[in-house]
């Protein structure tokens, strides 16, 4: 009987050692960051938004305390997507990726993790736009103010599609986007769009998404006052 106690007393160590050790493979922002690209990554995270899904995949914008992630078609049924509120935690597993220099979380599993809600606040970036500091926040929720409006075009030509929207801060020029599949024509900011032209001048909020540079998809505009 002792043998059989003292057996199950070590099974149950190595169990909690096991339950330990699997729960310190979760990320804080600085491991994911300092992790290479092609790493497996693990974090847990908070939805602010995310694009429609399709196809059992979902991509999400994602935040916690110390910053962002973009979660690219990560696998999802279409009853827990409608699960992912914004606020909701999550504990995702993937890899880390580069696209066009966007970093990204690929080929992504999740679980819920019951916790308090949590929504990131808008980060007023606007002095560091033409900056190299700006990608350091890259994937956070940031507004951008005092943007005059150079060019709104539709992809394919014509409402219903993306909206690419060309925005210049003093002599730099930046490509913006009202990414459809974030925000549709169904939503105000991309009916705004209908009633603004070249000159006017904005403040815009988004998430500082990358392509080639600064892409931000977004969420807000409103005529600078």
């Amino acid at each position: 009987m002792k043998k059989f106690l003292a057996a199950l007393m070590i099974l149950v160590l190595a169990m909690t050692g096991m339950a330990l050790a699997e729960e310190a493979k979760v990320m804080t922002y600085a491991d994911y960051v300092a992790a290479a690209i092609d790493d497996e990554v693990v974090i847990e995270c908070y939805v602010q938004d995310h694009q429609s899904w399709w196809s059992d995949k979902i991509t999400v914008y994602a935040a916690d305390e110390d910053g962002a992630y973009f979660i690219y078609e990560m696998a999802c049924t279409e009853e827990d997507a409608a699960k992912l509120v914004p606020g909701t935690k999550i504990r995702v597993t993937g890899f880390k990726g580069e696209w066009a220099g966007e970093v990204e979380i690929m080929d992504a599993t999740f679980e819920f993790v019951e916790a308090e809600p949590f929504i990131a606040e808008a980060k007023d970036l606007t002095e560091v736009l033409a900056t190299e500091e700006l990608v350091n926040y890259q994937n956070q929720l940031a507004v951008f103010k005092g943007l005059t409006i150079e060019a709104i075009s539709y992809k394919n030509g014509e409402p219903g599609d993306d909206i690419y929207v060309t925005v210049k801060q003093g002599e730099n020029t930046f490509e913006f986007c009202v990414e459809r599949y974030l925000t549709g024509p169904e939503t105000e900011v991309y009916a705004a769009f209908a009633e603004l032209q070249a000159g006017d001048v904005v403040d815009i909020t988004g998430y500082v998404y990358w392509y080639n540079g600064v892409n931000t998809h977004i969420t807000a505009v409103a005529k600078a006052e």
